[in-house]
């Protein structure tokens, strides 16, 4: 089991890369098209610039190498782009301001720890995301912990006694909370519970302060706006589990010998109900960081995706990219743990 183990997660690491790979790529050439490079060019130069100096600039920077180049030297594993001056003077990738040319590294890429330059935040990307990715990171945490074991209680409640009220009554809440998208929601909460239109000012509509120092009044109600869409799939999850594994053999078998029916959930069902909604919660993860695009824009909380769309819309290509690398390995990274997670929770399932 030790060994089949260790190549199964050895197989999915190396589907893993060559995947991130793969991804980053398509992602590398839809950023790098070139009117998405011509409009960076008169964004740092001058809107008024003439095609001729256009494809100067983007020449100087190294931007009209082939495809392949660039995203090879973006990676790290080829030599970075270096441009010589009429003058003599040198520029590149790896050359800073008042760096000798001389002196500088061949090699500045993401697998060098060098995510670039933001043309808007004008920072590193790396700090730029580092920042981000914990306010973010801080919101994920208080959305699973209010949504995980909600969810689950949900699931297992209804999925105990199929077709009773309190299976119909949860079920129709769940279905009602998927339905309803974050940008839906989240309005309606804020103008229930924030604005002047209905008078319940118990929360405030903006999560910017919630940044320095969140609390209930200002992170509140972004928390619930994106726990609420994710509790119901889960708790949908967890009840077809639920009831699937109440009506087994072994369970039947336990009620007939007079085991009383709170330890029959307890004891013998829980666990085997909680395997398929444990890949479920795992994929939250992925879909947290592109979830909160929506509720993170809507409450003005400068996170993850909020970056996103700033670097979206201003046409950033080195954050946007810096972007798509993260959110591609917390998708695979995530994907690696719930599949050898399944493993180990339900031995039934043969390694090969």
């Amino acid at each position: 089991m030790g060994a089949s183990m260790g190549l199964f997660i050895l197989r999915r690491v190396g589907v893993m890369i060559l995947t991130a790979l793969c991804l980053t790529f398509v992602v590398f050439f839809m950023t790098n098209l070139y009117p998405n490079l011509e409009k960076l060019a008169k964004t740092q130069g001058n809107f008024r610039m003439s095609d001729e100096a256009v494809a100067s600039w983007l020449e100087k920077g190294g931007y009209l190498q082939s495809t392949p180049k660039k995203y090879m030297e973006w990676i790290g594993l080829a030599p970075s782009y270096q441009h010589t001056a009429e003058d003599g003077t040198i520029t590149g990738r790896c050359i800073t301001p008042g760096m000798d040319p001389a002196e500088a590294p061949q090699f500045c890429g993401i697998l060098q720890g060098y995510w670039g330059y933001s043309t808007v935040f004008k920072d590193e990307v790396s700090s730029i995301i580092a920042t981000r990715l914990s306010l973010t990171g801080t919101l994920m945490f208080w959305v699973m912990l209010v949504m995980v074991p909600s969810a689950l209680i949900l699931g297992v409640l209804a999925g105990m006694k199929e077709g009773s009220a309190t299976d119909r009554t949860l079920s129709t809440f769940a279905i009602t909370t998927t339905a309803t998208p974050e940008y839906v929601s989240g309005v309606l909460f804020i103008a229930i519970f924030s604005s002047s239109a209905v008078g319940l000012k118990w929360f405030k509509g903006t999560a910017t302060s919630a940044m320095e120092s969140p609390n209930i009044e200002n992170f509140l109600l972004p928390v619930l706006t994106i726990a609420l869409y994710g509790m119901g799939y889960i708790a949908r999850m967890t009840r077809a589990s639920m009831t699937e594994v109440m009506t087994a053999q072994y369970i039947r078998t336990a009620r007939l010998k007079g085991v009383s029916f709170p330890k029959i959930v307890m004891k013998h069902a829980l666990r085997n109900a909680l395997i398929a909604p444990f890949t479920v919660i795992m994929l939250q993860f992925p879909w947290l960081l592109n979830g909160v695009v929506i509720v993170e824009t809507l409450f003005n909380y400068k996170g993850f995706g909020w970056t996103l769309v700033q670097a979206a819309g201003n046409n950033d290509i080195e954050l946007l990219l810096g972007v798509s690398v993260v959110s591609v390995l917390v998708v695979l990274i995530t994907q690696l743990i719930s599949d050898i997670g399944y493993v180990y929770l339900n031995p039934r399932i043969r390694i090969s």
